[in-house]
């Protein structure tokens, strides 16, 4: 086995300038409960796991394979990671902020940037938004995206350069589904190995014990009040009708009374079981596995396709300097990740067996470059290849720039604020 190192700026530079293919990162987990503990993978449509059956090493026949956590959620929390290293002061990277500080909203949303928004840099936050009172996209900043290619990703490299490293299609700008696209270079995903599914129960003993026919329970405009009233003539009226809280009015919907013991099924859209090829609810509650795994890729090839051109001028030079932050830039968005853990959701907590260690896909035929980097080396690592990068006349936004929301985008967030909070009321305690 190959000697462990650390992953320094000429390993780096010389592995994004030569022939390797890739930097790889497998890591073992398991549930922080321990082996055998149950954890709770994400839930899509009809409240199903997303499961396959999947060739892993050591085995001979597939296994039966959840996935804890995917490429998009991965890249999310990545984002996430370098936006807390940024509020931190840790790290000075791009970062396109649309600030709502101003906005009258009955709750505040502070800031949303361009490592938080869904779509980066060509979300449609951005998009709504001003810069010097003009809509971002007809600004000279904005007006980048419209021109960003593989041949050129300078302005995109200085603006936003996380959408190099995970990718981005600006499919709703003027040029439609042609507008700039570009592919991930930077893949993550964790999965369960081994997985058996399990039951989820459910139940709340009330210390009051209040009864189910103690309401009904209405609903009460007083805005001094609780929200709900037991007097029909102080509850709110409706269609010259008073109005029950909920659906029924029962004590639930204020989420007063107990939930008798249950087992929770696999429900559709409309809330009916839903029931498998014998004709019985699926039982939804989490697996046991006997590992998980996350499995990392920065594709070398993908960033040696951009150029960055300087002064209307092509460099093999800077093409190579403007490659390596990018390589350099994932890496620390992995390592800053990793330094907040895995917890990926509520009873999914995960716990690494083994210390994070890189692999360099080099030579065919070679045992792979094994190399470590830890957060705060990984930060100094991309400090270092800024520097050599700007030292060749490309550069980046180290102070973010900072958008206002349009009237048109407060007054659409102001509605759906009071929308849900209408909504939320009408549920009670559902």
């Amino acid at each position: 086995m190959s000697e462990t190192n650390h992953l320094s700026f000429k390993v780096l530079r010389t592995a994004v300038e030569g022939s390797a293919c890739a930097l790889r990162c497998r890591t073992s987990l398991q549930p922080a409960g321990g082996e055998g503990d149950k954890v709770f993978p994400p839930t899509y449509a009809g409240a199903v796991y997303a499961k396959e059956q999947r060739k892993v090493p050591g085995r001979d026949e597939p296994v039966e394979c959840v996935l804890l956590d995917s490429v998009q959620s991965q890249a999310n929390r990545m984002e996430e990671a370098l936006q807390a290293a940024v509020d931190e002061g840790r790290l000075k990277i791009p970062v396109i902020e649309v600030d709502f500080s101003g906005a009258d909203l009955l709750t505040a949303i502070g800031k949303v940037t361009s490592l938080q928004a869904p779509h980066r840099i060509a979300d449609a936050i951005l998009r709504d938004s001003l810069l010097g009172g003009k809509p971002f996209p007809q600004t000279d900043e904005g007006r980048n995206l419209d021109t960003a290619s593989l041949a050129n990703a300078t302005a995109l490299y200085a603006l936003c350069p996380t959408a190099l490293v995970f990718g981005l299609w600006d499919s709703t700008g003027p040029k439609g589904g042609m507008g700039a696209k570009f592919q991930r270079a930077m893949v993550s995903e964790v999965i369960g190995i081994d997985a058996v599914y399990g039951v989820k129960t459910s139940s709340r003993i009330d210390p009051l014990q209040i009864q189910k026919n103690a309401g009904p329970l209405y609903r009460s405009d007083d805005k001094d009040g609780i929200g709900w009233t037991l007097d029909e003539a102080r509850a709110a009226k409706e269609k010259n009708s008073t109005a029950k809280l909920g659906k029924d009015g029962r004590p639930s919907e204020a989420n007063h009374g107990n939930v008798v013991p249950d087992i929770d099924y696999r429900r559709d859209r409309n809330k009916k079981l839903v029931l498998d090829d014998n004709g019985k609810p699926i039982p939804v509650g989490g697996v046991t596995i006997t590992s998980a795994e996350q499995t990392m890729t920065i594709s070398l090839p993908a960033l040696r396709r951009l150029q960055f051109p300087v002064n209307g001028k092509v460099s093999q030079e800077v093409n190579a300097a403007g490659r390596t932050v990018l390589a350099a830039l994932g890496l620390c968005a992995a390592a800053l990740a990793a330094e907040k853990g895995f917890d990926l959701r509520s009873r999914c907590l995960l716990w690494p067996s083994e210390a994070m260690e890189w692999e360099l896909l080099d030579r065919p035929g070679q045992m792979p470059a094994r190399l470590t980097l830890q957060a705060d080396a990984a930060i100094a690592l991309l400090g270092e290849t800024v520097v050599a990068a700007e030292k060749l006349g490309l550069r980046w936004r180290t102070e973010p720039l900072v958008l206002k929301p349009s009237p048109e985008l407060v007054s659409l967030v102001e509605k759906s604020q009071k929308l849900a909070a209408v909504s939320g009321e009408d549920k009670g305690g559902e």
